[in-house]
């Protein structure tokens, strides 16, 4: 009885490895797949503007850049490059 029971236990154990390996191939393959996103290659900023820092989040591209002694940020569309909003930060 016990040599059956230990069976059984391996068998199961095979099993659980199997769809285990399954269900890894799947997320992999859908992770894989996703095309990666699209992102403007320029953003236009007013001549003679000093950029500080620029990064990506949540869709945007954010610019902080001092023109004319002025600290402003502005804000692109990820997509198009398009400024979508621009804040003065300080003079």
């Amino acid at each position: 009885m016990a040599k059956a029971r230990r069976s059984f236990a391996f068998s199961i154990g095979i099993l659980l490895l199997g769809f285990m390996a399954i269900a890894f191939a799947l997320v992999y393959r859908v992770l894989r797949d996703r095309p990666a996103p699209t992102i403007a290659a320029e953003v236009s900023l007013p001549a003679g503007a000093e950029v500080i820092s620029a990064l990506l989040s949540d869709g945007q591209i954010n610019v902080t850049y001092v023109v004319d002694g002025v600290t402003r940020l502005a804000l692109f569309d990820q997509g198009s490059g398009e400024k979508t909003r621009e804040l003065v930060l300080g003079e």
